[in-house]
């Protein structure tokens, strides 16, 4: 069974939190809800499910939209016009509604979301968490009753997934009908919900209030504030074992160089990039945070030759991009897009594994070695026969990390690399690729010379890098240890970065333990429960 005896009801003006590990039936329970099952999807159904009292197998899809409006967690999948004016008033236009209504919905929209600076701008050209604003106003023009929101906040900054929680929350009191699907329970806590549904196993494991640690919660399967899992931790008396990756080291060789790197995507457009100097050096995992739309994505493009600079340069292995082809920058690094729509073409995931070490002249025993270590890293193993674009969007983005790293070239950049992810299958590959353990390297300081990923998830720049870049308004605005770049609060609020409760205590505990640790190995430092 993907979902069994589940039984809830919802009034108007109600926020309702969805939680549970990939497999435990929120996609199906969704689903059931905005009408595709039965009608799109295989299955024996059983059971009703009730809007306003109809019963959805008994509505069209066209009615059902009128009343559950759903925002996808991907928004390529759901960005359908080129403009995102256009984009905005598609709904409302295929409702019939006259112009006049139509533009004062768009506008409105616009409005809440604070967006009317994207009102002209081409879809293709957003950042991903520009995307989903604008996927998201897209579904408050639709005004429907009840809005059905799966992992919005996958895209978003922190300060911009705050703003979306607090619009969330204000559009149930306002007497909206509002079921939120998060693996990121600590921030969607912050938009208070009403009750919270956890689930496992395709069964309701809590259903209630969210005000204290439910017992029936597990801390590694959906990610929880840090003192929760400290508590947790502490009750069930674990020993939690820790082993600190290296730190960075100023000395150690360049493998890439940013010199004076300024770019611009038209003549008559701002500059992106401003005057960026950056030395990616061996033995570097950095975190790349700043707030979407900065240029962070333009900014790793332009290492892997992408894009060229307008002004200055950029060197890897000590050439100039600009004599280097897209093929040759591969194998020094591979990238990791945003969106895995972006990166999927292959009728397997074993030939989307192969393609990249087959054309990079691998041996047919080192491609086959690469592929299935990737496979077991990435928790893809069994799946080696299935068509990549038919998974789901967390096991896409784990086929597309899972190409890269195939590749071994010396240096990974990952683009979000988490979103989408539930928390355990995040922490599993995360500690897999980053974490050192017993007489053993990590993978990535085995496989690879450095690594970089740009975030959206501050927690995972505390857990797992040496190196922290903050970027705002085009330019580097701080460079250096975990410790040092993200203790001025200050700062990282201008940059839209909020302060996670796992920084907090961190930063409190500091001195007791002289480095950043996740938040199971800090009950140990804990003076809490």
């Amino acid at each position: 069974m993907a979902i069994e005896d589940i039984s809830f009801s919802l009034q108007p003006g109600e926020m309702l939190l969805i939680a549970g590990a990939s497999g435990c039936g929120k996609t199906t329970l969704t689903r059931c809800i905005n009408g595709l099952i039965p009608r799109s999807y295989g299955g024996d159904r059983k059971g009703k499910v009730l809007l306003h009292g109809r019963d959805v197998a008994e509505m069209t899809l066209v009615q059902v939209a009128q009343v559950v409006g759903t925002l996808l967690q991907d928004p390529e999948r759901q960005i359908v016009a080129s403009n995102v004016y256009n984009e905005i008033a598609f709904g409302p236009e295929n409702l019939g509604l006259p112009l006049e209504e139509v533009h004062a919905r768009v506008e409105g929209a616009m409005l809440r979301l604070k967006i009317e600076y994207l009102r002209k701008r081409e879809t293709f050209t957003l950042s991903g968490g520009e995307k989903q604003k604008v996927a998201l106003a897209g579904l408050l023009a639709m005004n429907p009753s009840i809005l059905l929101l799966d992992e919005p906040l996958a895209s978003l900054d922190p300060a911009s997934a705050y703003e979306a929680l607090e619009i969330f929350r204000s559009l149930a009191d306002e007497g909206k009908t509002v079921i939120l699907i998060e693996h990121r329970v600590e921030d969607a806590i912050a938009a208070r919900p009403d009750r919270l549904l956890y689930l496992e196993a395709g069964r309701i494991r809590y259903l209630g209030g969210i005000q204290t640690l439910p017992k029936e919660l597990n801390h590694t399967q959906v990610k929880l504030p840090a003192q929760w899992v400290v508590d947790r931790v502490k009750q069930q008396n674990q020993k939690i074992e820790f082993i600190a990756s290296s730190p960075a080291r100023q000395d150690a060789p360049v493998l890439a160089r940013f010199e004076n790197v300024s770019f611009k995507y038209e003549e008559d457009l701002p500059f992106v990039l401003n005057d960026i100097n950056l030395d990616i050096r061996q033995g570097d995992m950095i975190a790349v945070l700043g707030p979407n739309g900065v240029g962070k994505s333009t900014l790793v493009k332009h290492a892997i030759g992408l894009l060229k600079p307008t002004r200055g340069r950029v060197l890897v292995d000590g050439q100039d991009t600009r004599s280097m082809t897209v093929a040759q920058i591969a194998t020094q690094l591979g990238y990791v897009f945003q969106s895995p729509t972006h990166m999927l073409f292959a009728p397997s995931v074993r030939e989307e594994l192969s393609f990249g070490p087959q054309n990079l002249g691998f041996a047919a025993e080192q491609v086959e070695k690469s592929v299935t270590e990737s496979l077991a890293t990435l928790n893809l193993t069994g799946l080696e026969e299935y068509q990549p674009l038919g998974l789901s969007f967390g096991q896409q983005k784990r086929t597309t990390i899972a190409a890269v790293v195939a590749m071994r070239s010396k240096i990974i950049v990952m683009d979000e690399p988490t979103a989408g992810q539930d928390f355990a299958n995040y922490t599993r590959f995360m500690e897999a690729m980053c974490r050192p353990g017993k007489g053993r390297e990590s993978l990535l300081s085995s496989t690879f010379a450095a690594s970089l990923f740009i975030t959206h998830d501050l927690d995972l720049a505390v857990t797992y890098a040496n190196r922290v870049l903050l970027v705002g308004e085009g330019r580097l605005m701080a460079d250096g240890a975990p410790q040092e770049v993200l203790k001025d609060f200050e700062l990282l609020m201008r940059c839209r970065v909020r302060p996670t409760s796992l920084l907090r205590m961190n930063m409190e505990l500091l001195p007791k333990t002289g480095q950043f640790m996740p938040a199971e190995a800090l009950a140990a430092y804990s003076s809490g429960k």
